[in-house]
């Protein structure tokens, strides 16, 4: 059987707090706990709080990555997840993951692609 890569999740959501979508620092926390819950490994991280409002980060794992681009000014996130699944499937955990974000930003999706690579 051939190699499948795995799922990569792509999302936009709105968020019941438009406060959680202004600074970086809760997300940061939150990100560090999930990696942590799901047994991942981070390798690399960047967290970037714009001025006025909204944040990026990129937080680069050996499964792959997860990112978040925030717009509290139009109550939108962007955000996306994919794991590989190099020595293990990682499907369940990436929509575990994302229902997890959704979850700590109390998010309304307004949009998610699904990607099987």
């Amino acid at each position: 059987m051939p190699y499948q890569p795995g799922l990569h999740i792509l999302a936009e959501f709105s968020a019941a707090d438009i406060g959680s979508l202004s600074s970086s620092a809760a997300c940061k926390i939150f990100f560090n706990k999930i990696i942590a819950r799901y047994s991942l490994e981070k390798v690399g991280e960047v967290y970037h709080d714009f001025d006025g409002a909204g944040f990026t980060a990129v937080v680069c794992l050996t499964e792959s990555h997860l990112s978040i681009h925030t717009w509290p000014e139009f109550n939108l996130a962007t955000f996306d997840i994919f794991l590989s699944n190099y020595q293990k499937d990682n499907t369940e955990k990436v929509r575990l993951i994302y229902t997890d974000v959704l979850n700590f930003f109390e998010g309304v999706e307004i949009k998610k692609t699904e990607l099987v690579r």
